[in-house]
């Protein structure tokens, strides 16, 4: 299977801070422990994947069942240049080491990610790879599990665009961080300039709206409670006519994680590293 350049493409472009969150009150060196973890889009292979913090999150969160929801790896940006440091290296350990002590992990495959599809129902190294999931949660809610590119009209309807989304998002991520050691120097906080641009263009937020309303209206067609997705990187918890929609984000920009307490509930974890993590409560 086989795509143009694309990827989150408009949607890529928002990624705005998670709204209404709460600080989580935990020491810095605890491993916390959670029934369910779901994470996507860490585009390793990637200059911008953000590893180092995703393995460092890796090493402080535990659970009993892992979904790895997508683009995982960057196989789009490894064909251009190759780029595999030792922090990508470890990630993958990492996540096999869990598997070796007793946790199930699943992974589903994206669009950047889209050459594991043709390995869907095999096992490597312990890890399962599915086209997509049913997890049913502690508390007995069905919820459907997918990248969701499926659902990205302007990755299969207007490549030339998602193309054009990709490179942008590429350059402003580049751009911003050159940006922000600067600011750093100056003693200013760190500033997200694609945030900055996301937040203020309307096409893109309606995309993203529609792309959240569809995933929601199939998962009710399927007889699910609600939807978990990644693509977009968007982390998000919202509920559509009684459909719960979550969004996992990504390890780009925002870090983010969703997990599953042991009585059902479910939570987005922005991973800051030795800070407290801020947490969007469950709809």
């Amino acid at each position: 299977m086989t795509h143009n350049p694309t990827t989150e493409t408009l949607a890529a472009l928002i990624q705005p801070p998670v709204q209404g969150a709460e600080a989580a009150v935990a020491s810095p060196h605890e491993t916390r422990r959670y029934r369910t973890i779901w994470i996507s889009d860490a585009h390793l292979g990637w200059r911008a994947s953000q590893a180092d913090r995703l393995l460092d999150f890796l090493k402080r969160h535990d659970a009993d069942h892992w979904y790895l929801v997508g683009d995982m790896v960057d196989g789009w940006m490894l064909k251009r240049t190759w780029h595999w440091p030792q922090s990508h290296n470890d990630i993958v350990q990492k996540l096999l080491r869990k598997v070796r002590k007793g946790a199930r992990v699943d992974y589903i495959p994206g669009n950047h990610d889209e050459f594991l599809r043709d390995f869907i129902g095999h096992q490597f190294g312990g890890v399962t790879l599915l086209r997509d999931a049913l997890h049913t949660t502690a508390d007995g809610r069905k919820l459907w599990v997918l990248h969701g590119d499926e659902f990205d009209s302007i990755v299969h309807y207007a490549p030339w665009l998602a193309f054009l989304g990709n490179n942008g998002y590429d350059a402003m991520i580049l751009l911003g961080r050159q940006l922000n050691r600067l600011r750093r120097g100056l003693g200013r906080p760190d500033w997200s300039l694609s945030a900055y641009v996301k937040q203020r263009v309307k096409n893109i937020i309606k995309f993203v709206t529609d792309y959240e309303q569809a995933l929601a209206r199939e998962a009710r067609k399927r007889g699910a409670d609600g939807v978990i997705c990644g693509h977009i990187h968007k982390a998000e918890i919202r509920e559509f006519e009684g459909i719960a929609y979550y969004n996992t984000g990504d390890w780009v920009e925002s870090c983010t994680a969703l997990v599953e307490h042991f009585d059902g509930r479910l939570e987005i974890i922005r991973w800051q590293g030795a800070a407290a993590p801020a947490t969007l409560p469950s709809v």
